[in-house]
């Protein structure tokens, strides 16, 4: 519910600051007083595109403030959330237009984009009048107002549940085509290469470990000769038998010596004993060092095989091994690709029948609908004097999408036997007006958290259909806020609050009050309206009798 507007500096309005009421809240005055000088300061301040120049002559700025009330579960407070804004039981909107044009607006004291104010003004007001291109003459939202109007939610949840699982499916056999077209385009590669990786079969590591074995066995090559010289020379045939030899010559005369050779032969056994090891460890390197030549030939040819193999896949040889399982997964998903797009195939096919049905029944639902909301409205048509007009949904064939499968456009004949159009094509002024009027009193339910707010809807109209305006703008603010800028008597007399729009110059400038109205100043405010400029006994007198009535 709005609750108060505060306008500074905007138009030729001064200062005003306005608190409205849950009901019926009516504004009146003369032709140019500015009741339409309201109307845009508010949607200014909720993000409406309107008047680029709004600053009061010879001010630095304009500023619009709103409050509004929000309860628990209003729709506003999800846009708040998603925007990163802080919430709340009131949610304060205050606007700024500086004399350059700049526009800078606020949501709860922090800065905030247009499109979030205007998020939000879809869930806090609705306009209708003549010019109402966002509301009810809109037939891009005529579709959504027939389902909240036959309470189709639960039908239209089950159509976008299945249009997604339709969507979803589409997806997956495109993905499917796709990949198999693209697998069958390097089938002939696929399989050649994955025979020679199956064939050479490398495994992780392999490459390091024959590069090794390889440098181990040519090395041994180029050092073998060498050591096998040396180990003949320290055998029997070399420095043993030369040692052998001395002991014994030594051995032979030491008795003689007086004890000068025992400390020679006690060297030289040990010098044989470490020639022996010498010996032991030079023949374990020979051993080492003895390799089949064939052995190299064929570590070099497996090392360069898979070092080609690389090469050639552009990829690392410890690689090789997971390439090759890629290259496996890949022609496994050719060879049963056929089998898996069958399968997607029949899940598309159950989800376009889902879908079907689904569209369907939303379908069924809405025409059961649109003739229930055809002939409330024809009903509402009758007090309203546009008994003899005709007022039809009309559904036709949309293409297929998440809501199904119609469009729904609200049309009128304002005579039997005339052509049917849309709203705002075929009914003149004053018949829009009721039309409008019978249109919203029909589709508002019980609570819709709306402020709304009809500008002038009554225009064209007197008399008994005035008063059928009145009765049902007033029923429509019975459990919400309803506020009507009015030139008819009748419907201001609905009123349970009310405002005068007046103009009065001030300082040689001309500036815009809203005065509001106790009981006394209504009376002389309606019998203006009924009578004019002269106030009469006899207009108060049939203003006190609207106002009882």
């Amino acid at each position: 519910m709005l609750r108060a507007l505060d306008i500074r500096d905007v138009l030729i309005i001064d200062r005003l600051d306005l608190a409205f009421q849950p009901g019926l809240n009516v504004l009146t005055g003369e032709t140019g007083a500015g009741k339409s000088i309201l109307l845009e300061s508010l949607g200014f301040v909720l993000g409406w595109r309107g008047r680029a120049d709004l600053v009061r002559q010879g001010a630095e700025q304009g500023e619009v403030v709103a409050v509004f009330d929000l309860p628990e579960g209003h729709p506003a407070h999800a846009v708040l959330e998603e925007a990163g804004l802080p919430g709340g039981s009131e949610l304060i909107l205050r606007r700024v237009n500086s004399v350059d044009g700049r526009k800078t607006a606020w949501v709860n004291d922090r800065r905030c984009s247009g499109e979030v104010l205007r998020s939000l003004s879809d869930t806090l007001v609705e306009l209708h009048g003549q010019h109402d291109d966002r509301g009810l003459l809109d037939p891009r939202g005529h579709r959504a107002l027939l389902d909240a109007y036959g309470d189709l939610d639960p039908l239209r949840s089950a159509t976008r549940a299945a249009w997604s699982g339709l969507n979803a499916a589409r997806k997956a056999v495109a993905a499917t085509e796709a990949a198999l077209s693209a697998l069958r385009q390097e089938e002939d590669f696929l399989r050649h290469a994955v025979a020679e990786l199956d064939a050479l079969d490398p495994q992780p590591g392999e490459d390091a470990e024959l590069d090794a074995r390889r440098r181990s066995m040519q090395g041994a090559a180029r050092i073998r000769d060498d050591v096998v010289r040396a180990f003949q020379l320290l055998g029997s045939d070399g420095a043993e038998g030369a040692m052998g030899d001395a002991l014994r010559w030594l051995d032979g005369v030491a008795d003689r010596a007086d004890g000068t050779l025992d400390a020679p032969l006690a060297a030289l056994n040990r010098a044989l004993i470490e020639l022996g090891e010498a010996q032991s460890g030079v023949e374990a390197s020979l051993e080492a060092l003895d390799f089949d030549p064939s052995d190299l030939e064929a570590t070099e040819e497996r090392l360069f095989a898979i070092r080609a193999q690389a090469r050639k896949h552009d990829t690392a040889p410890d690689d090789l091994a997971g390439f090759a399982d890629g290259l496996r997964d890949r022609l496994a998903a050719l060879d049963g690709g056929d089998a898996d797009l069958a399968q997607q195939q029949v899940a598309l096919r159950t989800a376009q029948a889902t879908y079907d049905s689904a569209a369907d029944a939303l379908s069924a639902a809405r025409a059961r609908a649109a003739t229930a909301l055809d002939a409330a409205v024809t009903a509402e048509l009758a007090p309203l004097r546009m008994e003899r007009a005709v007022f039809q949904t009309v559904l036709s064939p949309a293409d297929p999408g998440p809501d199904g499968r119609d469009t729904a456009t609200f049309t009128v004949a304002t005579n039997p036997g005339a052509p049917s159009g849309p709203l705002n094509k075929i009914a003149s002024g004053g018949e829009l007006s009721r039309f409008l009027l019978a249109l919203k009193v029909c589709l508002t339910g019980e609570d819709s958290g709306l402020t709304m707010i009809f500008d002038e809807i009554d225009r064209g109209v007197g008399g008994a259909t005035a008063d059928a305006v009145g009765r049902r703008l007033a029923d429509l603010a019975r459990n919400g806020q309803v506020l009507v800028v009015t030139h008819s008597p009748q419907v201001a007399a609905r009123g349970a609050h009310h405002w005068r729009v007046q103009k009065q110059v001030t300082g040689g400038a001309t500036l815009t009050d809203v005065v509001p109205l106790d009981a006394a100043d209504r009376v002389d405010e309606i019998a203006r309206m009924l009578a004019g400029d002269t106030l009469t006994d006899e207009a108060r007198a049939a203003a006190r009798k609207l106002l009882t009535g």
